[in-house]
């Protein structure tokens, strides 16, 4: 699964791309400085692995994993070839989903592309080349479907859903905004629209603004505008969480103590890609590896086992399932048997998060 870091150049885009990944992305203080896409695969933080680690003590232990893209900074046009338009939009067709990384902090040393601070009209110049690139994918879409009409009059169902999601655009909307069916996604999704990709908005504040984030203005305008496309902003100050990536366990926790934190900020943005993504993590545990397992929600048990090996799902036969947060309370595999917490699920057992999981197959 990727997830693309898009945002104006010079609004910390690269910075963060850093700091998540520690792969060391070029980043300087001038457009355009990121022209290929830099990508970086990162473990998903999860304390249920560092717990399962204590009590098994396995030879190693595996975090799930997301990919994230740092693609070029945007400018108005790009729909159109403006700065690296074409590239920028081609990267983002190929990602699942988007962080946007919004400039909130007010600095004279860090030039931005427009002159000055204001977040709203830096959403809209992406979200509006987005949209004018969707408008042409769509506007293709229609012209094929409506010469198709004639031969068969099923299109007529796929020139509605287009029809609407147009309108919707013309309004300066993203596809996101609209509540399609699963029958009316299932019509457009070899189409890519990049506004029907989740997206979470990162609020890059200044550390003197990070104490009151929450509130501060250029945060609430871009919570706001969130709001209507059911997306999340979380605010870091980008440039504390790049200091915090460089630090070992412990002088990290020190400073995240002394900043009031309880998790870094890029912490909560892999998180929330990962669920924004509608995916969550099964377990595995045992001497040789404690492991999590990264599926979509809703998965039924074989679907789950064949991630491990297909030979599983295959041969499947039954789930043995404890959840995480009762084998933790009873503090063994042993005693969670003895208190009949040990469940054994069929093929049409859907997973839950933090399931504990032995397969039993046959094959």
């Amino acid at each position: 699964m990727k997830i693309g870091i898009v945002g104006l150049p010079n609004v910390g885009k690269s910075t963060m791309f850093n700091a998540i990944t520690k792969a060391g992305a070029e980043c300087a203080n001038y457009p355009f400085c990121t022209i290929e896409p830099n990508v970086g695969v990162v473990p998903v933080p999860d304390e249920r692995l560092d717990k399962l680690t204590q009590m098994y003590n396995p030879e190693k232990t595996t975090h799930a994993v997301i990919e994230f893209v740092d693609i070029a900074g945007l400018v108005k046009g790009a729909s159109k070839g403006e700065g690296l338009g074409n590239k920028f939009l081609s990267h983002i067709r190929e990602v699942d989903s988007i962080v946007e990384v919004v400039r909130c902090f007010e600095d004279p040393n860090v030039v931005h592309v427009d002159g000055d601070i204001n977040p709203l009209r830096d959403i809209e110049t992406i979200n509006l080349e987005l949209i004018f690139a969707d408008i042409e994918t769509v506007d293709k879409r229609l012209d094929r479907a409506r010469k198709q009409l004639k031969a068969d009059k099923k299109i007529q169902v796929e020139i509605d859903v287009f029809e609407k999601i147009k309108k919707t655009l013309e309004e300066g909307k993203s596809a996101r905004t609209l509540d399609l069916t699963d029958e009316e996604k299932e019509l457009i999704k070899d189409t890519y629209l990049l506004t029907l990709k989740p997206i979470l908005y990162i609020a890059n504040v200044s550390e003197e603004q990070l104490d009151n984030a929450e509130n501060d203005v250029n945060v609430l305008k871009v919570k706001e505008y969130a709001k209507n496309e059911n997306a999340l902003v979380i605010p870091l100050c980008v440039k504390i969480e790049e200091e915090l990536a460089s630090l070992d366990d412990n002088d990290k926790k020190e400073m995240l103590e002394a900043l009031g934190l309880e998790e870094s900020g890029l912490d909560k943005v892999i998180k929330a890609s990962y669920d924004l993504l509608g995916l969550m993590s099964f377990l595995t545990a045992g001497e040789p590896e404690v492991r999590a397992w990264t599926i979509k929600k809703g998965t039924k048990a074989p679907a789950a086992a064949g991630k491990i090996h297909s030979d599983i799902e295959r041969g499947f036969i039954r789930a043995e399932v404890v959840s995480y947060d009762d084998l933790i309370r009873e503090g063994s595999m042993n005693a969670v048997k003895e208190k009949g917490l040990l469940r054994s699920e069929g093929k049409e057992y859907i997973m839950q998060d933090g399931d504990i999981v032995l397969f039993r197959f046959n094959v």
